[in-house]
């Protein structure tokens, strides 16, 4: 980018959210479905709410594309992985970068995708941004997931991924710049479970994050509404001083004969600006828009020109360098193997509640009771059979 004294301001513009209905999916092909959603919701969206300003990113949530049948039924992560999931650039991002050139603006989308590039046989869940060329200018990877979610990430691969990508903070959450929109650091869903996943980006540059979908209870905990997923939300824009885009999936039907759908992430879309406060907010998760404007100008002058309330400023680094030393999390754990299925990954999960006790960090209640395990559904039936069943019509 060029230097303070030659770039063009960055004008105001709006970035809009959507919630779109979605339909899990059994193969790749199905996927056209949500793109057809996304793409009426897109051409309302825009028509909606560039009276007002020109609308410059559009931002798709979690699962807008797939669903989540992976995580639903367990699914073998290489089985997955061949027949559900994506290729970056694809069929799909064609789709969507014809939108964005329709439109002239960026489009970010989460989905779970190929990198052959790093290791055959996996996915990874993905972030990226299409530009208004149509072509893909950024693409990073989730970090951590929930205990629910089979998708491989960078720390379970560390040493391919440092040999490819190195082991700085960009390597694992990079930051697209622009002239255009400022700043556009990619997270998702989990990743906002810890608070360093922001920071980093910010330290990276980044001046709007892009944080899609979260699901119940954290999205329907307390009241007025976003529960802690909005409390997480709002303590990221204001630490950090950023604007937060926080699409939430919207319905979820769980195949093709699925009479009704599902509220799994429990709505709560929002945007928060840089200082933590709420600038648009919906309740409602059926193809639903949150759209706000997006001020780069003044969030840079809040920046450089304050001597409070922008905290990285005299952020004591040197205090906190101690806390990461001792490994908490394995990495490495799908370089050699397949990930594991649900019930295997709990022991994993338990064996790092176990180190953190062992250490002190953690002190055992005095009483024990029965702790959270993996309860599968019906299990009867092969993969095949529940295909039929939930995806017949869209087999043929």
């Amino acid at each position: 980018m060029a230097d303070a004294g030659a770039r063009k301001p960055v004008a105001p513009y709006l970035a809009v959210g959507l919630s779109t209905v979605i339909y899990g999916i059994s193969e790749r092909k199905q996927i056209r479905h949500n793109l057809e959603t996304i793409e009426e919701a897109i051409h309302a969206a825009v028509s909606m709410v560039n009276i007002n300003m020109p609308v410059k990113i559009i931002a798709l949530a979690e699962g807008a594309l797939t669903g989540f049948t992976d995580e639903i039924f367990d699914l073998p992560h290489k089985l997955a992985a061949n027949e559900l999931f994506i290729d970056i650039p694809g069929e799909e991002t064609e789709t969507l970068g014809r939108l964005a050139k329709l439109y002239d603006t960026y489009i970010i989308v989460q989905c779970k995708a190929r990198w052959p590039e790093v290791i055959a046989d996996r996915y990874f869940n993905t972030l990226f941004v299409i530009a208004p060329s149509g072509e893909v200018v950024h693409k990073s990877a989730k970090n951590h997931v929930w205990c629910r979610e089979r998708s491989c990430m960078p720390h379970d691969v560390y040493d391919r991924w440092v040999e490819l990508f190195g082991d700085g903070t960009d390597a694992f959450y990079p930051v697209l710049k622009t002239d255009d929109i400022g700043n556009i650091g990619t997270i998702c869903c989990s990743d906002g479970e810890y608070p360093e996943a922001v920071r980093a980006l910010a330290f990276n540059g980044a001046e709007v994050v892009y944080r899609p979908s979260e699901a119940t209870p954290m999205t329907t905990a307390g009241y007025p509404g976003g529960g802690t997923w909005m409390v997480q939300n709002r303590g990221h824009a204001e630490f950090n001083s950023v604007y937060m885009l926080c699409p939430n999936a919207g319905p979820v039907y769980l195949g093709a004969t699925s009479k009704h759908p599902v509220d799994i992430a429990g709505g709560s879309a929002h945007i928060v600006d840089y200082r933590g406060e709420v600038v648009s907010y919906s309740a409602s998760t059926n193809n639903t828009i949150v759209a706000a404007t997006i001020d780069i100008e003044a969030l840079r002058q809040f920046r450089i020109m304050n001597l409070n309330s922008n905290w990285l400023k005299d952020l004591r680094v040197e205090l906190f360098k101690r806390m990461y030393e001792q490994p908490i999390h394995p990495k490495n754990l799908w370089l050699e193997q397949d990930p594991l299925p649900h019930a295997e990954v709990d022991e994993i999960y338990r064996a790092n509640i176990q180190r953190l006790v062992d250490r002190g960090t953690w002190t055992k209640p005095a009483f024990e009771h029965e702790g959270c395990k993996f309860q599968p559904g019906d299990e009867a039936g092969s993969w095949e059979d529940v295909k039929q069943a939930l995806w017949g019509p869209w087999l043929e």
